[in-house]
């Protein structure tokens, strides 16, 4: 399938082919701290299959598998856009945020199941408001 995305304000753009059955949901506390949520989903796509425009900047951390990982993101805007392999780029794991598509991106496996917020599963029965303007806490 075909995807496009781009960062919030623009400076960087990308078009890839994604296959939606690879697509997961991160639970790791890395991805928590780093997306600033609950979880990361991501889908990974071979770095031929992917054009980017626009130069991210990236930050390489050691994951805790001691794998050396860059997470990129628009130096601009600060929009996390992926993450890859820090040596070599081989896969870049595309943040579903930033992808237009994302709604028909489901994921197919969460990892890091453990780390997981205990409460997620009890979202649906919380108060919900279409829109964040008719929400008191908003």
């Amino acid at each position: 399938m075909k995807i496009t995305g781009q960062c919030h304000c623009g400076a960087v753009r990308f078009t890839a082919l994604a296959d939606p059955a690879r697509v997961f949901a991160c639970h790791c506390a890395d991805c928590q701290i780093i997306s600033g949520g609950p979880f990361r989903a991501v889908v990974p796509i071979p770095v031929d299959q992917v054009e980017l425009q626009g130069s991210p900047k990236s930050y390489v951390k050691v994951a805790a598998s001691g794998n050396r990982r860059a997470q990129c993101f628009c130096g601009d805007c600060g929009t996390q856009l992926f993450a890859t392999e820090a040596d070599e780029p081989k896969t870049l794991n595309i943040r579903l945020g930033c992808v237009n598509e994302r709604t028909e991106l489901k994921p197919t496996l969460q990892v890091w199941k453990s780390s997981a917020m205990p409460w997620l599963h009890d979202l649906d029965s919380a108060p919900a408001h279409a829109r964040g303007k008719d929400s008191p806490l908003v």
